[in-house]
């Protein structure tokens, strides 16, 4: 509601920076959806579709390359939109993802058109998959340059997001520690269904699933013992790059 001539108030805005087409949901579906049911604009940065490393199902049934591609995308946009998030495809390539200055300099165009509040992205290590972290090393550097008041691009520079870093596949092998426990109950089914989307790599529905649990359970165990929380209490973990910034501790 606004009053007079007041502007109405800006929604705030979260970028997802994403190596393949179902990373975003298993690993941050919860935090996408809590963000837009706040009424808040999420964008995902989908670089690739994870066409060659990701979707083993539909290479085994016969699929051709482009016919993969088109299966992932769809399989990503009714993810996104169950959400409730707005995804763009980069199409770079998977397996590898190359970093390269155009790549990023797209991302850069991606940070000044949505000017995050927040960015979630990959973690730095993953030695099961190398587009992960690439994908991690070109968001973090992307978000440098569009700060960068004399690097060229439409749009004008932004602030300096906090960065959240979602749970690897493969945790304990990647240097990951959940400094970060997000309380995703109240979205869990929004989540669950958006996981059902993608059917190319159905395998994962319950391992993210009993991973949340488990999170859920270290929530509860770090919340305290008399706030109440429910024993279904589910979450996602998170990591950060950068120091939190506050003026007060709590």
């Amino acid at each position: 509601m606004t009053h007079g001539n007041a502007p109405a108030a800006v929604p705030r805005s979260t970028l997802v920076v994403t190596a393949h087409a179902g990373d975003f949901v298993w690993r941050a579906g919860g935090a996408v959806a809590l963000a837009a049911s706040r009424g808040e604009k999420v964008t995902v940065a989908c670089l690739t579709f994870g066409e060659r490393g990701e979707s083993a199902k539909a290479w085994r049934e016969g699929r051709q390359l482009e016919e993969i591609k088109a299966l992932r995308r769809d399989e990503a946009e009714r993810a996104a939109a169950v959400l409730g998030a707005e995804v763009r495809f980069f199409d770079a390539g998977d397996y590898p993802l190359t970093e390269t200055a155009e790549l990023t300099d797209r991302l850069v165009g991606a940070y000044r058109a949505t000017r995050p509040d927040v960015v979630l992205t990959h973690p730095a290590e993953d030695p099961y998959n190398g587009d992960h972290p690439a994908a991690h090393r070109m968001a973090l550097q992307a978000r440098i340059l569009a700060q960068a008041v004399g690097y060229p691009g439409e749009g004008g520079v932004i602030g300096a997001p906090p960065v959240f870093c979602f749970e690897p596949h493969q945790p304990e092998m990647s240097g990951f520690r959940p400094e970060v426990l997000l309380d995703i109950t109240e979205v869990w089914e929004t989540k669950r269904a958006a996981m059902e989307c993608l059917a190319a790599q159905r395998h994962l529905w319950d391992y993210y699933t009993d991973l949340a649990v488990r999170r859920g359970v270290q929530l509860r165990r770090n919340a305290g013992s008399n706030l109440g929380l429910a024993h279904t209490t589910l979450a996602e973990a998170y990591m950060r790059p950068y120091p939190q910034i506050t003026k007060e501790l709590a």
